[in-house]
C-alpha cells in the first residue's frame, strides 16, 4: 500500500460564526431585540410565544385588489374525558370562525370566537386532567351554550380540525347539526412530511413557523392552528394550508377495504398504510382521487390477491361525511 501525504496546513479552516455581542451590550436591550440579534447568529434558532390573532386585517377589496369568494372557515377543537365518543364526553370546546379569500387563501377580518366548558356528569379522569389541565372544579355545573355553537356552525362553510377523525364524532354526537356541514382534517389531508415538515404534531407545525404555545387547551389550540394554516405550505408555494383544505373538501375521496385479503398479507397492507378496522374485521386505506384508487386496486390484484378474481368494498366519500362514522355511497369492484 502506498502512503500518501495531507498538508492539513493547505486547507482553509472554516470561518469561526460571527460573535455575539458582549453581555455588557446585551445587558440594556429590550428581549425583542436580543431575540433579534439571536435568530442572526447560525447556532441559535429564535421561537416566541404565539399571540392569537383576533383580526386578520383588510380584506382584498379593502387593498385595491379584485377578491376571490369567500368562504367561512370554522377551527375547532376539543378536550374530552378520553377516546370513545361512544363514553366520553366533551369538557370543553372552542371554535374560531374567519373569512378566507379563496384568491389568496388568507384569512381575513375578525375572529369570532367561542369557548366553553361542559360538565361531563362523570369524574375527569386523572389521565385527562394530566393532558389538559382541565379540572372537575372547573366544569362542575357548566354547559355548552348549544344555541351560541349552532350560531356560529350555521355561518361556516367549512369546518377544519387538526384530527377531524377524534374530533368530527365526538362533536356530532353532542350537537348533531354538525353532520350537516363539510369537514376537513389539517392533519390528514395535508400531506406535511412531503412538504419537508418532520412532524404533523400541531406543535412541531407551529415551531416550524417560529412559535410555541401552552398546548391542549382548546382555544390556544385553535389560534396555533389557524396561524400555522393561514401561511403558505412552503417558502416557494404561495398556497397556504387554509386554500388546500378547502380544495380537498371540494373533492371525493374513497374509502377501501380489502375484503377477503389472505392473512398472509397484514404486513404489507401495514406497511402501505392501511389500517385494520376491529369492527368490520378487514383491511382498510383512505385514496384522495379516482386516479389513486385506480392505482391501488391495481396493486392489490397484482400484490395482495394473487391476480386471482376478488371483490372489494369502496366507499365514495364527500366532506359531509368524511371523518364521520356514517359512511358514504358504498359500492363494490372487481380485482
Amino acid at each position: 500500500m502506498t502512503q500518501q501525504s495531507f498538508d492539513f496546513d493547505a486547507v482553509a479552516p472554516e470561518p469561526p460564526p460571527a460573535p455575539l455581542p458582549p453581555p455588557a451590550a446585551l445587558a440594556p436591550m429590550s428581549p425583542e431585540a436580543m431575540a433579534q440579534a439571536l435568530a442572526q447568529h447560525p447556532d441559535f434558532r429564535v421561537l416566541r410565544r404565539l399571540v392569537p390573532c383576533g383580526d386578520y386585517g383588510p380584506g382584498p377589496a379593502d387593498h385595491g385588489t379584485t377578491p376571490g369568494a369567500v368562504q367561512r372557515v370554522l377551527v375547532l377543537d376539543t378536550e374530552t374525558t378520553g377516546l370513545s365518543h361512544r363514553s366520553d364526553r366533551i369538557i370543553e370546546l372552542a371554535m374560531l370562525l374567519v373569512a378566507v379569500d379563496t384568491a389568496t387563501g388568507r384569512p381575513f377580518g375578525p375572529v369570532t370566537v367561542f369557548e366553553g366548558f361542559e360538565d361531563p356528569g362523570m369524574p375527569i379522569p386523572a389521565v385527562a386532567q394530566a393532558v389538559t389541565g382541565i379540572r372537575d372544579d372547573m366544569v362542575r355545573g357548566q354547559r355548552l351554550d348549544e344555541a351560541a355553537v349552532r350560531a356560529l356552525v350555521e355561518r361556516a362553510d367549512l369546518v377544519v380540525a387538526h384530527n377531524a377523525g377524534f374530533d368530527r364524532p365526538f362533536v356530532e354526537a353532542r350537537f348533531p347539526f354538525f353532520a350537516d356541514k363539510p369537514w376537513a382534517c389539517s392533519f390528514a389531508d395535508i400531506d406535511w412530511k412531503a412538504i419537508g415538515c418532520g412532524s404533523a404534531k400541531l406543535g412541531a407545525l407551529a415551531n416550524d413557523r417560529g412559535w410555541f404555545y401552552d398546548a391542549h387547551r382548546a382555544q390556544v389550540d385553535c389560534h396555533a392552528l389557524l396561524q400555522v394554516l393561514a401561511q403558505p405550505l412552503t417558502p416557494e408555494a404561495p398556497t397556504t394550508g387554509l386554500a388546500h383544505l378547502l380544495t380537498v373538501a371540494a373533492q371525493p375521496s374513497f374509502k377501501l377495504a380489502a375484503t377477503g385479503a389472505p392473512f398472509d398479507a397484514k404486513d404489507q397492507l401495514k406497511a402501505r398504510g392501511y389500517r385494520w378496522d376491529a369492527d368490520a374485521r378487514v383491511w382498510c386505506c383512505t385514496l384522495a382521487s379516482q386516479s389513486l384508487l385506480d392505482a391501488e386496486c391495481e396493486w392489490l390484484r397484482a400484490e395482495v390477491y394473487g391476480r386471482r378474481p376478488a371483490r372489494i368494498e369502496v366507499a365514495a366519500l364527500d366532506s359531509r361525511v368524511r371523518y364521520s362514522n356514517r359512511s358514504g355511497e358504498l359500492s363494490e369492484r372487481e380485482v
